[in-house]
Order: structure tokens, then C-alpha cells, then sequence
């Protein structure tokens, strides 16, 4: 037990980093921590997955009491996401189920899942306000109820990408949301989405705790680190306007970016 609770300071470091990130702009926890696991500390991809979701489930149930606090969560976004993406998550954890995680194959599998997805959430950040732009015609005949359903499909989207290389929750939902609610506050699109990736990364790192595929060590040292981050970012995304939040957005592609070409 003593050994499950040590700290790797490295760990502790990378997860308060991050975990400041995710709270002031909602992106981060995926396309930052697991590359960072896989291509900086050898951690193997499955495993790096599967403790990424847990402790993403953790930090953003922090950062999601903050963000509640602020009143910057639309609750009703959340649930509809939610709806789509818990059913799509337990799909594939049962298809996951099936397959042995630990294969040096199964790691290529995930990692290319993983490098794809780390591209898409790249892609999504560097022309978000392009597609906001041309898509602004097709925003004006997007009624209630269609705005509605297709939050429900994206939940579902989120929920096997997720489930599969624990990316795309903040950048990717963060990119549907503005399209389908833009006239919302980023704030409120930033905590709406946190919310909504507790319950999703929590039934998914569940599933990968299951399968084997989390560390516990690993995981505590990342959470002793991102829980203060959190707390300190999703305090900050309150007070600062979105002229200011949008680069910051932008800066975290930079990071993510970075570590896609090396």
C-alpha cells in the first residue's frame, strides 16, 4: 500500500501543469498528458490511456466544483452530451474487453489511434475560427431541437474516442459546443465541457482499471499535482474575458503541436 502512494515528483510536476491548463481552457488532459506519458517517460500506451482517464475523471471533478461555484456550467449541455457519450463509452469498453491491451501490437493500435487523434484535436484548435466562420450560415438554421440532438451525437463520438486514446473530450468537445451554442460564454463552454468529461473519462478509466491498463502509482503522483492546477485554473477562466481565453486556446495547440513532431 505505502508503494501505491509514493510520489514521482516528475509525475506530480507534469500533472500540476496540466491540470492548470485544463482548468482555464478545458483542453489539455488528453493531447497533453498522454503523449507526454508515452514519448517523455516510456510509460506503454494502454497504460498511459487508462491512468490518463482516471485522472482526468478526478481533476475535472475539481475542476467542475470550481467551475459550478463560478456559475460558468450549462448543466443541460452537459447532460445531453452525456447521453451519447456514457452508452458509447460502455460499446467499447465491451469491444476492448475482447482484446489483449498488453501486446506489443495492441500498443501500435493504440498509439496510432492515439497519434490520429492528437492531429484531429490539433486540426480542431489551429482552424477553430475559420470553421466558425463558413459554418456561421449553417449555425443560423440550426434550431433548438437539432442543436439538441446533435450534442447528443457528439457525446457519442466523444465517448469511443475517448474510451480508445483518452483524447478529444476538451479540444474536440470545446470545437462542438462553440458550433452548437455560439452564443454561450467560453467560460461557460469551457466548465459545461469539463463537466461533462467527469463522468464520461470516469466510466472509461473504470473499464481500463478493469482491463489492467492503469497504474496506481503513476496515478497518484499525476493527481497530487493536477487537483492544485485545476483549482488554480478553473479559478482563473472565471476572470478572464474570452478575447483572452482564445489564445490561450491557441497556445495549447502550440504545446500540443510541438509534441506531434517530435
Amino acid at each position: 500500500m505505502s508503494s501505491l502512494f509514493s510520489i514521482d515528483l516528475r509525475f506530480t510536476l507534469s500533472g500540476f501543469v496540466v491540470g492548470l491548463l485544463v482548468g482555464q481552457t478545458g483542453v489539455g488532459g488528453g493531447s497533453l498528458m498522454t503523449p507526454l506519458l508515452v514519448l517523455v517517460f516510456g510509460i506503454h500506451p494502454a497504460t498511459a490511456v487508462g491512468t490518463d482517464l482516471l485522472y482526468a475523471s478526478v481533476t475535472k471533478a475539481v475542476g467542475t466544483c470550481v467551475h459550478g461555484l463560478n456559475h460558468t456550467v450549462d448543466w443541460r449541455i452537459t447532460r445531453r452530451l452525456a447521453y451519447g457519450s456514457l452508452p458509447a463509452t460502455m460499446l467499447t469498453l465491451i469491444v476492448m474487453s475482447h482484446i489483449e491491451l498488453g501486446t506489443e501490437t495492441q500498443g501500435h493500435v493504440i498509439s496510432a489511434v492515439l497519434g490520429a487523434m492528437l492531429i484531429l484535436t490539433a486540426f480542431s484548435l489551429l482552424f477553430r475560427r475559420t470553421v466558425l466562420t463558413y459554418a456561421g450560415p449553417w449555425l443560423e438554421r440550426l434550431t433548438p431541437r437539432r442543436s439538441a440532438w446533435l450534442t447528443v451525437v457528439t457525446g457519442a463520438t466523444l465517448g469511443v474516442l475517448v474510451t480508445i486514446s483518452s483524447v478529444g473530450a476538451g479540444a474536440l468537445g470545446v470545437t462542438a459546443l462553440l458550433l452548437l451554442y455560439p452564443t454561450a460564454p467560453m467560460a461557460v463552454i469551457v466548465g459545461s465541457d469539463i463537466a461533462h468529461a467527469v463522468p464520461l473519462t470516469l466510466a472509461a478509466g473504470a473499464g481500463h482499471w478493469i482491463l489492467g491498463s492503469v497504474d496506481g502509482k503513476l496515478l497518484c503522483s499525476l493527481l497530487t499535482g493536477s487537483i492544485p492546477g485545476i483549482i488554480l485554473g478553473s479559478w482563473f477562466a472565471a476572470r478572464v474575458p474570452d478575447f483572452v481565453l482564445r489564445p490561450i486556446l491557441a497556445a495549447t495547440l502550440t504545446v500540443v503541436g510541438v509534441r506531434i513532431a517530435l
